[in-house]
């Protein structure tokens, strides 16, 4: 295969089976997490979704199970659109279980990115938490110009802290890096852009968007952070990789 070449005929007559699972079990989590709330009004997402690791709702399986999960159709439809798009050439050129593997590793990597940031976001919260543990339930406690009673606070602030971070993004920005890094001078058509543009410049502009609202765009409910972790960490595994196995697999130039 040409280094800056795809060959898509293959791709399009066959999936390859770990993009295909990957596809189907995103579909069947999302769809059995719809269900489950309109008809038992059970939260999964609240159940395997990434929490905070100071929040009471916090299991180490979350770091693997949250990239399951989806909050909406929206949500999973793109996110599965970009692991059909570029997961199967991965596949394709790393084989299964390097492309599995590396998929996990985004994901995972993305989630311990997203807690990290949390513990910097989250510590005047836990410092307030530690205050008010310390008063008694009814005592009123100014915070910001707001006042309520301590119990109050607690329960609010805790309620910040259960909030959970689902989706597989982290997991397809490591992916988006990865076809980045092998197919650099690859042209793609990205909707709205009028022009083609090559995948290592829409790679390097992906990752400067989401550095940059990362910072200004804390609000929106959107882990940007997260984003970049993935994206670091397959940058650094596909490093790895070219280090230690040159001559096993293709990791591009």
């Amino acid at each position: 295969m040409h280094r800056n070449s795809i060959r898509t005929e293959p791709l399009m007559k066959q999936l390859p089976e770990v993009t295909k699972n990957l596809l189907i079990i995103n579909a069947l989590v999302f769809l059995a997490s719809y269900v489950a709330e309109a008809r038992y009004n059970v939260d999964i997402n609240g159940l395997l979704g990434l929490h905070y690791f100071s929040s009471e709702k916090f299991h180490p399986y979350q770091f693997f199970t949250y990239m399951f999960m989806h909050s909406t159709f929206e949500h999973l439809f793109f996110n599965m659109f970009a692991v059909w798009m570029f997961g199967r050439i991965l596949e394709n050129v790393w084989g299964g279980g390097r492309f599995l593997f590396y998929y996990l590793v985004c994901g995972v990597g993305a989630g311990l990115v997203q807690e990290a940031a949390q513990y910097f976001e989250f510590m005047p919260l836990m410092n307030n938490l530690k205050a008010l543990s310390a008063l008694p339930s009814s005592e009123m406690v100014p915070i910001d110009g707001v006042t309520h009673t301590a119990a109050q606070w607690i329960t609010m602030h805790k309620a910040v802290l259960d909030i959970s971070t689902v989706g597989a993004s982290g997991a397809v920005y490591g992916i988006l890096l990865a076809f980045g890094m092998l197919f650099p001078n690859q042209q793609l058509f990205i909707i709205p852009i009028p022009v083609p543009i090559k995948a290592k410049w829409l790679i390097i502009g992906y990752f400067a968007l989401e550095l940059v609202l990362a910072l200004v765009a804390k609000g929106d409910g959107v882990a940007h952070i997260a984003h970049l972790g993935g994206m670091i960490f397959g940058f650094l595994l596909i490093l790895y990789w070219r280090k230690h196995t040159p001559n096993n697999g293709y990791f591009g130039r």
